[in-house]
């Protein structure tokens, strides 16, 4: 099984980003639980959805207390909860960020890290911070679970209308393109 856990904050559509996932992975035959985290959310208050799938029927509905996988749709979440919090060991990250890999203070267990600077292409295509399709082709392309052509499938299938659907099928495409990923190899201890 592998499970995910999404942080971003009020009004980004961490929840929405977890469903179109959880829609595109079943589209490719895997068994997925979504679990939304709904409590006291407010515009900008951080959030987090949990994804778990696998090729087998699932029946663990808990939040996920340690992902393999770690998706922040927002560049200042992590200043606020700790997106690190029970991580695996060979965990990765996929980070809306305009900074680069040595910026960043990444623990241990990371072993593969997803950068895409969302945020910049957010402001172009829709005018606002609206991070989560962009982070959906982020995550698509740092971790290669899912294709693209699924998530487009995906968004094709969700409540988007007609200049929103075209808006989140470009965002999805320049999140998948612009994303940088990086493996991390650790020296061992002596």
């Amino acid at each position: 099984m592998y499970e995910i856990r999404i942080h971003g904050r009020g009004g980004q559509g961490a929840v929405l980003a977890g469903g179109i996932l959880a829609t595109a992975l079943v589209q490719e035959g895997k068994y997925v639980v979504a679990v939304p985290s709904f409590g006291f959310e407010r515009r900008g208050a951080p959030v987090a959805s949990y994804l778990r799938f696998d090729e087998r029927e699932i029946r663990q509905m808990t939040n996920i207390y340690h992902p393999d996988c770690v998706l922040c749709i927002d560049p200042t979440v992590a200043r606020a909860v700790n997106v690190f919090e029970g991580i695996k060991d060979g965990a990765v990250l996929v980070q809306t960020t305009a900074k680069a890999l040595g910026e960043l203070q990444l623990p241990p267990q990371v072993a593969t890290v997803g950068l895409c600077d969302a945020v910049s292409i957010a402001l172009d295509i829709f005018k606002r911070s609206i991070t989560n399709t962009i982070m959906l082709g982020a995550f698509a392309r740092a971790t290669g679970l899912v294709s693209l052509e699924s998530l487009q499938a995906a968004i094709q299938k969700s409540d988007f209308r007609d200049a929103g659907l075209k808006q989140n099928m470009a965002a999805l495409e320049r999140g998948y393109e612009s994303t940088q990923v990086h493996h991390i190899v650790r020296a061992a201890a002596a």
